[in-house]
């Protein structure tokens, strides 16, 4: 049994390794908009590049005004299709100056490619933004899913840490692992359905990263609730998974899905002369 206070300052840490997980994924994961800044004319320009979009409408690319013509330059990823050219529009929302551009979605898990050109300047200044395009999904299903992972990440860390101080972990792995088995791959998989198009494509049909991620946790944890019972062993399998599990969260989501077919085989076309531009002025 572990002491009261110390039974909730590790609830603390854990809450703490939660919300430092939640906070990594918004800033690193690559469905999050691209965020900088950059010098355009003497002046500094703050700009937020979507990376995810629904394949319910076209995809909204908007920069503050720079005062100077714009434009985007987009393609399917991975492909050697020809860059097409889109000039962005100039609006004006709540006072405030804008230039915006239309991107035609793409079916389920399609991808491109963009870059932004203002006068020389390139945005960003290396490269080109990847977009990955989705299917609307239900706000509660993403909602539990969403609360029910980060709650896993919580109840495993927690376990983990009481293992760690010696605490006689019996009830928390096996919420954790109930955790992960609905939130992850029960919600996980209406998420996944609804958003590309499948329900599961981790292990042993595919290398989807994120689905072979929630797989990781789900052995690791049954492992850990099996071994309960075996002195020996019980400490080093709850603190094992538990790493695994920060592990895994560390790992950016959706970072290795895979893209439809004709993208794939797109990527197998001749490189040939396809590096220029067709101008398409926006609607």
């Amino acid at each position: 049994m572990e002491k009261p206070k110390l039974g909730v300052w590790l609830w603390v840490l854990a809450f703490v390794v939660m919300v430092v997980a939640v906070v990594y994924q918004r800033r690193l994961g690559p469905t999050y908009p691209l965020k900088g800044n950059a010098q355009i004319a003497g002046q500094r320009l703050d700009y937020s590049l979507p990376r995810s979009a629904e394949n319910t409408g076209d995809a909204r690319v908007v920069i503050p005004d720079p005062g100077q013509q714009a434009r985007v330059l987009w393609r399917r990823y991975p492909s050697h299709d020809p860059f097409t050219v889109v000039i962005m529009a100039p609006e004006e929302i709540g006072g405030k100056k804008i230039l915006t551009a239309n991107i035609p979605p793409q079916e389920a898990a399609g991808k491109i490619e963009y870059k932004l050109e203002i006068g020389n300047e390139s945005l960003p200044n290396t490269g080109t933004v990847i977009m990955r395009f989705k299917g609307a999904v239900s706000p509660t299903v993403l909602l539990l899913h969403i609360v029910l992972m980060f709650a896993a990440m919580l109840t495993s860390t927690r376990a983990g840490l009481g293992a760690v101080f010696g605490a006689t972990e019996k009830v928390l792995p096996w919420v954790t692992l109930g955790l992960v088995l609905v939130g992850g791959i029960f919600f996980g998989a209406l998420v996944a359905k609804a958003a590309f198009g499948t329900y599961w494509g981790g292990w042993p049909y595919g290398w989807d990263m994120t689905d072979n991620k929630t797989l990781l946790m789900f052995l690791a944890w049954l492992a850990a609730c099996l071994l309960l019972p075996v002195a020996e062993a019980r400490r080093m399998a709850l603190v094992a998974a538990a790493a695994l599990t920060i592990v895994v969260y560390l790992i950016p989501h959706s970072l290795e899905e895979s893209a439809p077919s004709q993208q794939q085989d797109a990527v197998e076309a001749p490189h040939g002369e396809n590096n220029g531009a067709e101008a398409v002025a926006q609607q």
